[in-house]
């Protein structure tokens, strides 16, 4: 399974529907949380988002997890870049696929230096959206199958046209 390692403000602070809602810092972090939970979910992916600690008021720091989804916010002190390089870091040595989700030039020069993958917070947004695409049309694709079901369409040919024999004989 891939690692999709996200630096929380860094997107919060790059997507148009965040930025717009980011007066509100834990009402954006926690829709950045809903959309990356959801868009896991779908792609397969383990999502860590990390948040800098200090910008989280009056809020528990401990990591919030629910199996392949996971939101840390870094110790006081420490930054997400210096969080997710450490992961990063030590992931990469134990053979793990790491992407990272990031706009800094800097953080995104190491990530590459240390073996893990990159993507742009606007890559990702894009990603999102095809997904979010993907999903609908599916779900469209499952309401047209479900409005009918006929027996026909779910026997092997044989037996459909032994039954549509049948079926012929009685009404003679």
């Amino acid at each position: 399974m891939d690692l999709l390692i996200v630096d929380g403000y860094n997107v919060v602070n790059a997507w148009p529907e965040l930025i717009a809602v980011k007066d509100n810092l834990e009402y954006a972090r926690d829709k950045l949380v809903d959309i990356l939970s959801e868009y896991g979910a779908y792609k397969g992916y383990k999502i860590i988002i990390v948040f800098d600690a200090h910008m989280v008021v009056g809020r528990s720091i401990s990591p919030n997890s629910a199996g392949d989804f996971e939101v840390i916010y870094t110790k006081e002190g420490e930054t997400a870049d210096s969080c997710i390089e450490k992961m990063v870091y030590s992931l990469v040595r134990q053979g793990v696929r790491i992407y990272v989700v990031t706009s800094d030039g800097a953080e995104q020069m190491f990530v590459l230096g240390a073996g893990a993958f990159r993507i742009s917070a606007r890559e990702l947004r894009n990603e999102v959206k095809n997904a979010k695409r993907e999903i609908a049309a599916g779900m469209s694709r499952k309401e047209l199958a479900r409005d009918r079901h006929e027996l026909g369409s779910r026997l092997g040919k044989d037996i459909f046209k032994r039954l549509e024999a049948m079926r012929r004989d009685g009404l003679d």
